[in-house]
């Protein structure tokens, strides 16, 4: 699928109602697009937030359908909730950060205006990120299942107990472990939840899935990384607790002894577009503060 600017006629306008700056972000892009004579379209929980008398709206679920870019306004946990709506659709996605870290939403609130007239004029960056899928199977059937952008989550729920599972990749039996449960990240997802867990950044550009034991009881075992079109399967054995699991954080879902957990690469990916100048590099100096201590230094001098 090729993406050109002159396609971009109808923008959908997504944000979340936790901060009032979302809101006036909104309001001004939104009126910015119509001067340009352009669509705005909200989806309907959007358009809830916003002081338009009969804004143009859509329900989230047909937002990809109808629109043609949608511009994200809020922290990347926005964005991430948006990619799973909009991922079916291929419809490119732009993120505006009034959230905390921004690895997805890397646009600033004082640039929106000129970055989002860059992008407008062809000026932008493709970058196609790929989700995760899972499937919960007991007894051979599938009775649940979930994408992910940034990671799928087995974890023991509020208990401090560990649970007990076998991990298989490809068919081959990997190990028998004891843990408060198992990251299996994107590389989206690698400067998430799998990093506070002590695993490795990877670029998004890599074809891979990282694997981050949470808290093992041995101390041999370590983070693995596989390749992207690997087959993950975790069987769970006897716990003294209901061991989890969750797609990007969000409902977590019960597993039964002997239920397994299959999680592969979603065929469909996230177009993700960036203004001129993003460079994942830097996005990790600013958000992680890489050079934070040696610039302090320098100052000092």
């Amino acid at each position: 699928m090729q993406i050109t600017h002159k396609t971009f006629r109808n923008i959908g306008l997504l944000g979340r109602p936790d901060k009032s700056s979302v809101v006036e972000t909104l309001c001004l892009i939104h009126d910015h697009l119509v001067s340009r004579g352009l669509h705005p379209v909200f989806d309907q929980e959007t358009a809830q937030l916003v002081p338009y008398t009969d804004p143009q709206t859509v329900s989230r679920a047909l937002l990809g359908e109808i629109v043609d870019l949608v511009i994200v306004v809020g922290g990347d946990g926005s964005l991430l909730h948006a990619a799973r709506a909009l991922v079916h659709h291929n419809t490119p996605v732009i993120g505006v950060n009034r959230g905390r870290l921004g690895f997805l939403t890397d646009i600033k609130p004082s640039e929106v205006i000129f970055k989002l007239d860059q992008v407008l004029r062809g000026e932008f960056q493709l970058d196609r990120r790929f989700l995760l899928e899972m499937e919960i199977r007991s007894q051979g059937n599938i009775i649940y299942n979930a994408i992910a952008l940034n990671d799928i989550v087995l974890h023991s729920g509020k208990s401090v107990h560990m649970i007990d599972f076998e991990m298989n990749i490809d068919g081959q039996y990997v190990y028998r472990q004891h843990s408060d449960g198992l990251i299996v990240s994107t590389p989206t997802g690698s400067t998430a939840y799998a990093l506070s867990g002590g695993g490795p950044i990877v670029h998004p550009g890599m074809d891979a899935i990282v694997l981050v034991p949470m808290h093992p009881h041995t101390l041999s075992s370590r983070p693995i990384v596989v390749g992207g079109h690997s087959e993950i399967k975790l069987a769970i054995r006897e716990n003294r607790v209901m061991p989890m699991v969750s797609a990007d954080g969000q409902n977590s879902v019960s597993l039964n002894v002997g239920d397994c957990l299959h999680i592969r690469k979603y065929p469909f990916k996230l177009n993700l577009l960036h203004p001129p100048g993003y460079d994942f590099y830097m996005a990790c100096r600013t958000k992680l503060g890489w050079n934070q201590d040696f610039d302090s230094f320098h100052q000092q001098d």
